[in-house]
């Protein structure tokens, strides 16, 4: 039996070979599989994700015209800053803008040569590093510490006792330590009955800093930990037992997995704590105005109230606001570059 030219031993035919695709049919398919609405680069046009978002941007509208209606509308008062605004020169207060006369930078000089501005702001800087050394690290740590709690119902008791002094007002707050700390309070009446007298903290200035500070953590560090708790729960398990499968001690998967889960949000919560380091609080201070005297108790929010809304003097506590929302911009920036150069994205990206 012959065997043919490209016939196999039994006398059958192999199949016929595939042929490549040649170069212009493999362009037509790649050509095919790009979306047609595509711009450069792979790119959406601005038309399709305008269509494609629309849900979530009607969602968000009301919260912009809030934004633009009590925080860029304002913006245009500042103006007065160069004035000498007098709000009855004409027959409401935004027409006067228009009639009160211009003084340049006669208001900035006023405030350079102030000493109450400088006195509070000096109290203003001393509050907020003492906040941020002694307030800062206290939601972080009892993040840590409820998220090491292995029942959830204890968890969620937890939390509810650290949320609920958010939602209590100032007044409520000095209240409560005026009746713990104050001349006639618990702790005073209870020195009184063993001998001792003169316990009044609430009134001391010199560690009124320190008391204001421990209302700020009493009041809102339980509320602080929401994002932290946020980040851990993102924090997947595999990562804690292969590090405990290579031995690794409860503090060592701290370390290890849980803080670096939380540096991103450690940083952009520094940089807007930072950027707000100028406004340490008001109606906290205001409260307690009287208790400890202006020399320890005023800050840059009450001086503005003080020189703008008791004596009427509107382009000068508008020149002090203005400076210092500008410095807070300038703060803003620097502590996101440092969170730049740290690794960190920060309030926004490179």
């Amino acid at each position: 039996m012959s065997i043919t030219a490209g016939s196999r031993p039994d006398g059958t035919r192999p199949p016929a070979a595939v042929e490549e695709p040649t170069a212009a049919v493999a362009a037509a398919v790649t050509k095919a599989r790009v979306p047609r609405k595509a711009g450069k680069a792979g790119k959406i046009p601005f038309r399709v994700r305008l269509r494609r978002d629309r849900t979530l941007i009607l969602m968000t509208l009301p919260v912009i015209l809030l934004l633009l209606l009590f925080n860029y509308v304002p913006l245009l008062g500042n103006v007065v800053a160069f004035q000498d605004y007098d709000p009855y020169i004409s027959s409401n207060g935004v027409t006067a803008i228009f009639h009160s006369p211009w003084v340049g930078v006669e208001q900035f000089s006023r405030m350079i040569d102030d000493p109450l501005f400088w006195g509070a702001a000096k109290n203003t800087i001393v509050l907020f590093v003492l906040q941020l050394v002694l307030f800062f690290p206290i939601p972080i740590a009892l993040a840590l510490l409820i998220n090491s709690v292995i029942r959830p119902r204890v968890r969620a008791v937890a939390q509810a006792i650290m949320y609920l002094p958010h939602f209590f007002s100032w007044v409520l707050v000095v209240t409560v330590f005026q009746q713990i700390f104050g001349g006639a309070g618990i702790i005073a009446q209870t020195l009184e009955d063993h001998g001792w007298s003169g316990f009044d903290l609430m009134t001391n200035a010199d560690l009124f800093k320190y008391l204001v500070t421990a209302q700020a953590v009493w009041k809102d560090a339980g509320w602080g930990i929401i994002v932290f708790l946020a980040a851990l729960a993102a924090v997947s398990t595999d990562l804690y037992e292969a590090a405990a499968m290579d031995g690794a001690g409860r503090w060592r998967r701290m370390w290890h997995v849980t803080l670096p889960a939380l540096r991103p949000v450690i940083a952009l919560l520094l940089v807007l704590r930072v950027g707000d380091a100028l406004s340490v609080g008001f109606e906290q201070f205001l409260l307690q105005r009287d208790a400890v005297g202006v020399g320890a108790s005023e800050v840059l929010d009450t001086y503005v109230w003080n020189m703008g809304i008791q004596n009427g003097d509107f382009s000068y506590a508008a020149a002090v606001g203005l400076v210092k929302g500008v410095i807070g911009i300038c703060l803003v920036l620097g502590a996101n570059k440092f969170a730049h150069l740290l690794g960190e994205q920060g309030v926004y990206q490179k």
